[in-house]
């Protein structure tokens, strides 16, 4: 019940596939420091560059739990890749993850959590509002789904891939949030940007006091700024580094 099955995988598989694995590992512990984990729920999934196989955590391991070896490699089917492997996915959460993966296949990174900020903010019929200049990122490229119970019904891949069209960032209605990424750093600097939009909606409303929002016109152009800012070298990317030192200071046994 206590014990954790134990392997490494480093130089048993190919360098981008590990360095994938390293950084994804290196991404759930940033939910644990940033108190975006939910127990052992929500998932961050990612695409080994060159293949069509994905990885994700392994059911029932709390975040800081997860390392580099301990990720699962799946097909697009959810069908573990290894026969070898001693442990199991959430097939709830593969149903979001392989739905956006399907309908995204130039994303290599997608990141679901249930934060109570992202999903009092979904739950609200005006979803998301111009108040902060996080919230601007988000705006720029932002959708919604409706909530349909738990994930587990392939009906609903296609709705969601509807939703979410060519969006990075989604508000899962009474759920939670959505982002994705062309590299991991990119899906994580999303989240960040569409979490702390949430808080400060929240305590801007909590305030009671008339809001003051930003133009639409600003909306509109802050797109083109946004890419600049959070992908390429200087953007996610550049960021990216200085997440990965963060982690490495906390706890450098994720990457075994």
């Amino acid at each position: 019940m206590f014990e954790i099955p134990q392997i490494s995988l480093k130089n048993k598989v190919s360098a981008i596939e590990w360095q994938t694995r390293v950084d994804l590992a290196a991404c759930y512990r940033l939910l644990v420091l940033h108190g975006w984990d939910d127990l052992i729920y929500t998932h961050i999934s990612a695409r080994i560059p060159g293949t069509e196989h994905l990885l994700i955590n392994a059911f029932g391991l709390a975040f800081e739990e997860i390392t580099a070896s301990n990720l699962v490699k799946i097909d697009i089917d959810g069908n573990i890749v290894d026969p070898d492997c001693p442990f199991e996915i959430n097939p709830a959460g593969f149903t979001i993850h392989s739905a956006v993966h399907q309908a995204r296949h130039d994303d290599m990174c997608v990141l679901h959590v249930h934060t109570n900020e992202t999903i009092a903010v979904a739950s609200l019929e005006e979803g998301l509002l111009p108040l902060s200049q996080y919230a601007m990122f988000a705006l720029a490229s932002i959708s919604y789904h409706d909530y349909e119970g738990l994930a587990v019904n392939d009906d609903e891949k296609r709705r969601l891939q509807n939703d979410l069209g060519n969006a990075n960032f989604m508000l899962l209605r009474n759920h939670g949030a959505l982002t994705l990424g062309k590299t991991i750093g990119d899906a994580f600097m999303h989240m960040y940007d569409l979490t702390r939009a949430c808080q400060t909606q929240l305590q801007i409303m909590a305030t009671g006091m008339k809001p003051v929002y930003a133009p639409q016109s600003i909306i509109d152009g802050i797109k083109a700024q946004a890419n600049i800012v959070h992908t390429g070298t200087t953007g996610g990317q550049k960021s990216w580094p200085a997440m990965l030192r963060r982690v490495y200071r906390s706890d450098p046994n994720f990457a075994t």
